[in-house]
């Protein structure tokens, strides 16, 4: 009996891991699909820029978020100045602020009609062609825009790393005679660079994704290359082998990053470690890295809200009307049916594997948690052609047998937009419970199990009223992931049916930027809620460990 139990929990893990792991692999399976003729005419086109502009918006966006993430957060965790304890958690707002929005907000304070030219031209008397001024839709303004938001990444991770280094570390290097800046290089930052690397790559990762950012700034990169190939050239095979190419370099980066630290190992004494104290400075530098600190934050959160505040003010009479009202109802209800799914994925996967810990379950968890690292563009594409061919095949049965039509059962609803959000954002929840459930010590299993407890029963009576933290954790991330969410919104969604990003998105297309602000403004106020949560979480865990 409890070997048959645990081939229950087994399937009940394998089947839907399955499910989930199809859009990756259909996307996949498409290059054994050849389509020459497309291929020739994106090769002698636009293939070279999009893998070149794809390349340098990961690269620049890597390198911007390493730079200004490494050093506000060397900065932070080693010197005491005015205002640090409020920068600690300032520096992680700029995550609620979606790329696309600050690339909409920005594009209107500073093109040649917003209120940045308008005002030098009123003060230096200038006309138009009296002056040149940085254009904003750019290759090199859709890496600016994605740096100010991404950064947090790398920032949250050196922050906890160089926390963690101990005291006798920087003594080590003081009595070998090196100055804090040589510490910095040649101890702090080596010891530092696999937490560095992982924020990275995730920065790259996003940047890689975004669709909204470069759309809006007129950029050719995969994402905008795979929309053109859909819905411009009917293409949905050619789509799905861009996808798979762009999935490819997505999975290089990863593979990349293991390889970087593959030699690198580190030992925890069991006691808490001796972190190095603050270093006190003085005034003139106090507020240097002061003014340092803040201008990210600055540029990255509280110019662009600003502005948005101030759009929507001067506009909410003709924005907050019904129809604002329902977007609001479908953006919530969507988030949070999306949310629960994952989190009850989650759960059974997390479960199943602790249950079940060999390679036929683990393996198929983890392909299917591999959603996160790919792209929504893709995964969009990745659950489209499966539904779509499903949808067709009951259709023509349906009126071969009974003489009717089905129509779409699948594809074109809100079951195709729940089961690409689920593979998306999987991870995200897997993560947390996953983390939730390490904490449980296998011993209270085998204590419910011995009172007659099934392994169902275990999970609900044991481990989920402690996984509650955990769970709202989840909940909270996805939902507003989702609420986020764009591309595969815009490829997925039922006829008529809207969200507050696909509005956004839609107004600013349009040149409305200022209707575009309420909407806008409405994801950025919801997403603050992960963030301190997410700083909160950060300090405990820096606490628990000094």
């Amino acid at each position: 009996m409890k070997h048959g139990s645990r081939d229950i929990w087994r399937w009940s893990v394998l089947l839907p891991a399955l499910v989930l792991a199809m859009p990756v692999l259909v996307i996949f399976a498409s290059v054994f699909n050849p389509q020459p003729e497309v291929w020739q005419h994106l090769r002698q086109t636009v293939l070279a820029d999009y893998v070149i502009n794809s390349l340098l918006l990961a690269g620049g966006t890597g390198l911007g978020a390493l730079l200004l993430g490494t050093a506000s957060a060397w900065i932070i965790s080693q010197y005491q100045f005015a205002g640090r304890r409020v920068l600690e958690w300032l520096l992680l707002l700029p995550l609620a602020m979606p790329a696309y929005i600050i690339a909409y907000t920005y594009t209107g304070m500073l093109d040649f009609a917003g209120p940045v030219q308008t005002a030098l031209r009123a003060q230096f008397d200038w006309r138009y062609g009296d002056y040149w001024f940085p254009q904003i839709r750019s290759l090199s303004g859709a890496i600016i825009m994605l740096s100010l938001v991404l950064y947090p990444y790398v920032y949250m991770l050196a922050r906890s790393a160089f926390r963690e280094q101990s005291a006798s570390l920087f003594e080590a290097s003081r009595t070998l005679g090196l100055t804090p800046r040589q510490h910095f290089w040649k101890v702090a930052l080596p010891l530092a660079r696999p937490a560095i690397l992982t924020g990275t790559a995730l920065a790259m990762m996003e940047a890689f994704a975004d669709y909204g950012t470069v759309q809006y700034f007129g950029v050719t990169t995969f994402t905008t290359g795979i929309f053109r190939t859909w819905f411009g050239m009917g293409n949905q095979v050619a789509a799905a082998q861009l996808a798979a190419m762009l999935t490819g370099f997505v999975l290089l980066l990863l593979v990349l990053e293991r390889w970087s630290r593959r030699k690198i190992r580190y030992y925890h004494q069991g006691q808490r470690s001796n972190a190095a104290p603050r270093r006190n400075i003085g005034v003139g530098r106090q507020m240097l890295l002061l003014l340092l600190c803040l201008l990210p934050v600055l540029f990255g959160f509280v110019i662009p809200a600003v502005q948005l505040v101030s759009w929507a003010l001067s506009n909410y009479q003709q924005t907050l009307t019904p129809q604002f009202g329902q977007l609001v109802w479908n953006s919530f209800s969507l988030a949070a049916m999306a949310a629960v799914i994952s989190v009850l994925l989650a759960l059974l996967f997390a479960y199943g594997k602790r249950l079940r810990p060999d390679v036929l379950v683990q393996a198929p968890v983890r392909v299917a948690a591999l959603g996160y690292a790919v792209p929504g563009t893709v995964i969009a594409i990745g659950v489209m052609l499966p539904l779509a061919y499903l949808d067709g095949r009951i259709d023509l049965l349906a009126e071969q047998w009974f003489g009717i039509r089905t129509g779409l059962i699948f594809s074109g609803t809100l079951f195709a937009l729940l089961l690409a959000y689920s593979v998306r954002f999987l991870a995200v929840s897997l993560h947390s419970v996953e983390a939730g459930l390490e904490r449980i010590k296998p011993s209270m299993d085998n204590a419910a199990r011995s009172l007659g407890y099934s392994p169902l029963q275990v999970l609900q009576k044991v481990h989920v009223p402690l996984l509650r933290s955990s769970v709202l954790a989840a909940l909270l991330l996805v939902f507003v992931d989702v609420l986020k969410e764009l591309p595969a919104t815009l490829i997925l969604r039922p006829f008529n049916f809207n969200t507050l990003a696909v509005r956004t998105y839609e107004l600013a297309s349009d040149e409305r930027l200022a209707d575009a602000a309420l909407p806008a403004l409405a994801i950025v106020l919801v997403s603050l809620l992960p963030v301190i949560l997410l700083a909160r979480s950060v300090d405990s865990s820096l606490k628990g460990k000094l």
